[in-house]
């Protein structure tokens, strides 16, 4: 089975709200919610390719320095198994815009609950609250 190596940011704001954006039409698993990022391309670290899809899909500059590593994703689906380091970032530059035409949404912890996302990004949630809580 192929694997498909990805990166996702947990954009948080002072008011502890989270960034999530929806896949859109024409994009597999089209309609779901999910951390922004996106595939680490070949001779790529996962940093540099956050940093470059953050810059791509939503407009925001951040650095490496800003990212911290929370958990990760390990998850097949009929075509590819996925691995998705899951970064939180509380410091980044710009307005986030949708760059690629997908809906953004800012949201409060308790609410990415409440949207359907990937089968992959959903254990990802409970150890960003956790490391929100701490941090």
């Amino acid at each position: 089975m192929k694997i498909l190596y990805v990166v996702a940011a947990a954009l948080i704001t002072d008011s502890q709200e989270i960034l999530i954006t929806q896949r859109p039409p024409g994009k597999n698993l089209a309609g779901f919610w999910e951390f922004p990022g996106g595939k680490i391309d070949a001779g790529e670290t996962p940093e540099q390719a956050l940093i470059r899809e953050l810059e791509e899909e939503l407009c925001v500059h951040t650095k490496k320095e800003h990212l911290y590593p929370i958990s990760f994703a390990s998850h097949s689906y009929n075509e590819f198994h996925l691995f998705m380091p899951l970064y939180a970032c509380r410091i980044w530059s710009g307005t986030a815009q949708p760059a690629e035409g997908q809906n953004l949404a800012w949201v409060k912890m308790q609410e990415l609950k409440n949207f359907s996302m990937p089968e992959a990004d959903i254990p990802l949630i409970e150890p960003l609250i956790k490391w929100v809580d701490q941090n």
